[in-house]
């Protein structure tokens, strides 16, 4: 198998969003960061209140979907369908804005650690009007796998992989661009190995500890887009490692964004600002 190698670094750089919410934006930061399909990926670690406390108050979105993962800390969801959870450490929300969604995601804490990600994954202009839908799994839904070679643990939130012989899959179901999203824990100085398809874009973040990718090292917040090839190997290095994975298959067509709507072309993007401020977004 071809070992895939880093084929660009997109260090995270500090950003707001939401009301005023301190965060690490990598994937996105630019158009020219983006890694088809993945539009956006923010990455929050917030000790201080007045870092998270105000918040993502009600917002839309259109064409896209977004899917929220917690490390630590509770996070109120609130939208137009009616769905309304406390999302705890560890869980997921994956929600498909399709034609159109109206939420908020608002802390259920005011102290301490607040640390997660919030990700975007672009539909295909066939998929972009298609009704909004709304997934949520708290961590003991999410697949855990323990390789007992390496002791490496594996997190699968989305798609589906094979190790040592055995093939898991995720929750997360009936999305988009058959995505594969993993939080990986490798124990100090171990090597651990992901199988890929080939025709899967994607890349690796480091986000605790210590690691390489093929023998080149990876920075902490930092999205190492992945080369070619059929298998990621990583090696961790003395204090071990935390990444994420996520890989998908490429959509290959224009975007056009404005904010929160991500269509094909700025005549759609009209379409989308006009049904929102006319209520007919949703």
């Amino acid at each position: 198998m071809t070992h895939r190698t880093i084929q660009r670094r997109i260090t995270g750089r500090p950003s707001r969003d939401g009301a005023g919410v301190s965060l690490l934006r990598s994937v996105g930061q630019s158009p020219g960061t983006r890694i088809d399909p993945f539009l956006m990926l923010d990455c929050f670690f917030n000790e201080n209140p007045d870092d998270y406390l105000a918040g993502f108050p009600a917002h839309p979105h259109r064409g896209f979907e977004t899917v929220t993962y917690m490390l630590d800390g509770q996070m109120r969801h609130r939208d137009h369908l009616g769905n309304e959870a406390v999302l705890g450490s560890g869980g997921v929300q994956w929600m498909t804005a399709g034609r159109g969604v109206i939420h908020e995601e608002m802390p259920e804490q005011e102290e301490g650690l607040m640390r997660g990600f919030q990700l975007w994954i672009n539909l295909p202009a066939a998929e972009k009007m298609i009704p909004a839908r709304y997934q949520e799994f708290a961590a003991e839904e999410i697949t855990n796998i323990e390789d007992s070679q390496t002791g490496a643990r594996v997190k699968l939130i989305a798609g589906d992989i094979t190790l040592n012989g055995q093939t898991y899959s995720g929750p997360v179901s009936g999305i988009s661009r058959a995505p594969l999203m993993l939080d990986l824990r490798l124990p100090a100085n171990t090597t651990f190995s992901v199988p890929l398809q080939d025709d899967r874009a994607g890349f690796v973040y480091l986000f605790e500890g210590s690691a390489q990718l093929d023998d080149a090292g990876l920075n902490l917040h930092e999205a190492a887009e992945l080369g070619e090839g059929e298998l990621i190997q990583l090696q961790a290095g003395p204090e071990g490692a935390a990444l994420l994975l996520l890989a998908a298959q490429p959509i290959n067509e224009p975007i056009a964004q404005y904010g929160p709507f991500v269509m094909n072309t700025p005549e759609e993007i009209d379409q989308a600002i006009n049904d929102y401020r006319n209520g007919t977004l949703v």
